[in-house]
């Protein structure tokens, strides 16, 4: 299996492996503290592989996302879409900052996705998102050097059993 195909193996379980993440159960106490999975994956690969992530494919994985989810269709898609466009954005400054500065500005991207989804359910007219959910964004960004790392060290093995294949 050549280089290309076994990255793309790569990419499309980690997008599947989030939205299953994004289905776990989690006990009621901390179920709103639960980080946004599909946002930190697709960023990851924003950052890693212009090629492979746009803005139609996180409008299309946020799709997916609402359909699983059962939640307002639109909303995951509409969020993804906003938060991949800023990462593509300002891709070649976010690429080279330091860890720390990078969860500090995903946690700034997250806490943009946090306001974009109560706004739409504000204007759904669903109930107001539980208080506890606020810090949602800072526990993805906490937890975002070991997505970082992990999706880092898959695609650095792919990369490398490709060279050595070929």
């Amino acid at each position: 299996m050549n280089r290309l195909r076994t990255q793309g193996w790569v990419f499309w379980i980690g997008i599947v492996l989030a939205l299953l993440l994004m289905l776990m159960p989690l006990p009621t106490l901390i179920q709103p503290l639960k980080p946004y999975w599909p946002a930190l994956v697709l960023v990851y690969w924003s950052l890693e592989s212009t090629d492979r992530v746009n803005v139609g494919l996180a409008f299309g994985v946020g799709i997916v996302a609402d359909l699983l989810n059962g939640a307002l269709l639109g909303d995951q898609a509409l969020r993804l879409a906003v938060l991949v466009f800023i990462v593509l954005r300002f891709r070649s400054r976010l690429r080279f900052f330091p860890m720390w500065q990078q969860a500090l500005a995903l946690w700034l991207l997250l806490l943009n996705n946090h306001v974009l989804q109560a706004l739409i359910r504000a204007f759904a007219g669903d109930s107001p998102m539980p208080a506890l959910s606020w810090l949602a964004p800072a526990v993805g960004a906490a937890v975002w050097p070991f997505v970082f790392l992990l999706l880092d060290d898959l695609n650095t093995r792919v990369r490398g059993k490709g060279a050595r294949a070929s």
